[in-house]
Parts: structure tokens; sequence; C-alpha cells
């Protein structure tokens, strides 16, 4: 069976079809600038990038222009739609009401409208997805992944936040965490590439990004996260400042006289090692200029190499120990110096790295731990994609 996954932006629709028999990735593609007038759709089927300038002013048109891709003699991989059996979609935010995937009809499609408010710019953004979806291929069926689903198993006095109570029960203010199909994938790989059923291991998976978050999993399940209300919260990131004290936030609003919406769009695009180095949102940038001698660049990869470790500490203490520590996405799969340096921190608890197995190590699965530590220490490229498909077909009673 044919699994097309999508991941709907504001602006913006990624999507793969994947083939369960062979767990496979067929094709993937990104269209851009949807609703521009330089709207185009990068291709790529084959090893093969196929690029196309197309006027897609909605999302109903963007998707229309991609199916006649996956069905085109030249540049598809399906002969007709009628091969898919299924959508699974991508969606951020799912609150309190989603434990897990979901087949979607009208009322799942309201509920993700409540969770708005929670991930406005990418809930509204993933009902459009949805809603052209129901428009062009009325009869497929389509699941909802959530990222925060996986961290629903998160114990109550480790979500609920230190404030009025009647914050929670009023507008469900809690922490959520995200990244939840991420972690879940690559800790389910991790068992499986030692060989050893995932119950009997406590985890701590470090996916960062330019969106970061570290996430304690404990027979299997998620028992502490970093990202909290919104994916803001947690570790520094590339442009998001994570965790602040709250009197930073009413601080500034006051000295630059900002309305919530100027702090908000400060603090998750112009935060974060960005903010702190003034050289570039990429971590790669940010590493040359530190190697350059740039002591603001230098200062924000210390800063970010702080508080992941400091999170993989308190997730330590979520499970009174660590066996398993997963490096994953674009610096966890990629960046050898930074995880290093945050091992380095971490040699109180008995991890140690193989210094050449890491620094030769870049976007490949492989074990990085020296053979005297504690801790099992693995880089694993996240395949959260392949995630949405297993989860869509389990739905749909193909798994």
């Amino acid at each position: 069976m044919k699994i097309l996954v999508l991941n709907s932006g504001s602006s913006s629709l990624k999507y793969q079809v994947i083939d369960m028999e062979t767990k496979k990735m067929l094709v993937k593609g990104y269209f851009e600038r949807i609703g521009q007038a330089n709207s185009f759709l990068t291709h790529k089927v084959n090893g093969i990038k196929h690029k196309f300038e197309r006027q897609a002013k909605n999302h109903e048109q963007a998707i229309k222009f991609v199916l006649s891709r996956l069905t085109n003699k030249h540049y598809g991989v399906i002969k007709d739609l009628s091969e898919l059996g299924g959508i699974g979609h991508r969606i951020v935010h799912g609150g309190e009401r989603f434990s897990n995937s979901i087949e979607i009809n009208t009322e799942v499609i309201e509920e993700i409208k409540k969770a708005s408010s929670l991930a406005p710019l990418h809930n509204p953004a993933a009902i459009l997805g949805i809603e052209a979806c129901r428009k062009i291929v009325p009869n497929m069926k389509m699941v909802a992944v959530f990222d925060t689903a996986f961290h629903q198993t998160i114990p109550k006095e480790r979500y609920i936040y230190p404030i009025l109570y009647e914050y929670y029960e009023k507008y469900g203010i809690r922490k959520y965490g995200f990244h939840g199909t991420s972690h879940q994938y690559v800790a389910n790989r991790a068992a499986e590439l030692l060989g050893k059923d995932i119950k009997d291991l406590k985890i701590v998976s470090c996916h960062l990004g330019q969106g970061a978050s570290v996430c304690a999993i404990q027979n299997g399940k998620s028992v502490e996260t970093s990202m909290g209300l919104t994916p803001l919260g947690g570790i520094v990131m590339g442009t998001r400042s994570g965790d602040l004290d709250p009197s930073v936030v009413t601080y500034i609003m006051q000295k630059e006289n900002l309305k919530p919406e100027e702090i908000e769009n400060k603090l998750n695009k112009e935060s974060g090692a960005y903010g702190v180095s003034r050289v570039s949102v990429d971590f790669r940038d940010i590493e040359a200029e530190a190697n350059s001698g740039g002591h603001h660049a230098k200062l924000a990869l210390e800063i970010f190499h702080n508080t992941v470790a400091s999170y993989i500490a308190k997730c330590m203490v979520a499970m009174n120990g660590m066996d398993v520590l997963i490096f994953t996405a674009g610096v966890g799969e990629k960046g050898q110096d930074s995880r290093q340096a945050i091992c380095d921190k971490l040699e109180v608890f008995g991890v140690k790295l193989d210094k050449e197995k890491n620094q030769e190590t870049k976007g490949d699965e492989a074990k990085i731990s020296s053979k005297d530590s504690k801790v099992e220490v693995l880089v694993i490229p996240t395949n959260e994609e392949l995630m949405i498909t297993i989860q869509t077909m389990r739905h749909l009673g193909q798994s």
C-alpha cells in the first residue's frame, strides 16, 4: 500500500509518498509561496529534482497540481490515485483531546480548529490542507497525526504549570510538547538497533534542528519533554528563545512599548541562537563564525549546548537514569562538534563519545559512544513521514 503524507504550512505544502511494502519513500516535494504570484513546486523522484513554476492561489490548487505530478507518466510514481491507500496529515497541536492519531471526519476537524489558538501558525494551515483534500478526493480516507499526541503520557505533575490552576481549567494552559512523531520514531529505531525491548530502556531523544526539543522516553512512552504550551518553550533554538524568566517578557514589552503579538514575533523569529550570535538562523553559519573567532557566535553555541545538556539531565531525573541518548534532526544528525560539546557536559553521568566515530558520522545511523561509556549514544536520522505513514495505516486497518 502507498500512503501520501502531507504537511501543510500557511503558504507551503510538503509531501511524500511512501510504499509501506518496502517502507521506501517514492517521491518527495515542496510547494512554496502558495498564494503568491511566484509560487513553485520542487518535486524529487528517482533522485532527480524537477522544478515547476506554477501559480497556486490556495492549497486546493497546490494539492491538485501535486496530485497531477504523482500520476504523471514522466514525474509520477502511481498510475492512478486509486493506488493511494490514504492520506496522513501532520497536525502540530491536538490539545488534550487527542492522545493518538485519528481518522478525519467533520468532528475531528472542528476539534483541530479549537486547538488553533494554541498553534495559530500551524493548525489553520493544516485545516486548509485537509479541506482541500476533501474537495479534490472526497472518497479518500485521511488520518490526522498529531505532534502533541505522543506526550499525552507525561504525568500531571510535569505538565501543569505553577500558576493559577483555573487557567488550566479554563484555557487548557499546560505543557503539551511537540516533535512527538520524531521522538517516537527514533526511540523505536534505537531499540531495534540495540536488539532490545523498548519497554526495558530509558531513552533521551534530542531532536536538534531549527526547532529543537528533548524528550524522556521510558517503557516506550514520553514522560518528560522540553517544549511547553507552544513550540517556543524549552531549549534555545535557531530563532526561538526557549525558556525565560517570565518577567523578561513583560520588562521588554514595557521598555520597547510592544504589543503581545510583537513580543511573540521577537521571541519566535528574532531570538535564540540567531538573536545572540547576530549571524544567521543556520547553526552551520554560526559555527563557522565561532571558529573564526566570533565572540557572539561562540556564546550562542555555548548557550545552546548548555541548555540541551541541562534538559538531558532533567530527563534523567524524570526516569531515574538513562540507558540511551539519541541525536536526531539537522544539528543532531550532522553537528559533530555540537554533539561532542553536549556530551562533554554529561561525562559526570558516564556519557563518553568515541571521538573518531563521532567526527566521521554525519547524517547516518551510528553508535558514537565509546566502549567504556555507561550510556549508549546513537545518531539516528529521523523519519517523521514514515511514522505518520505507519499510524495512518493502523487507522485504515492495514497493520
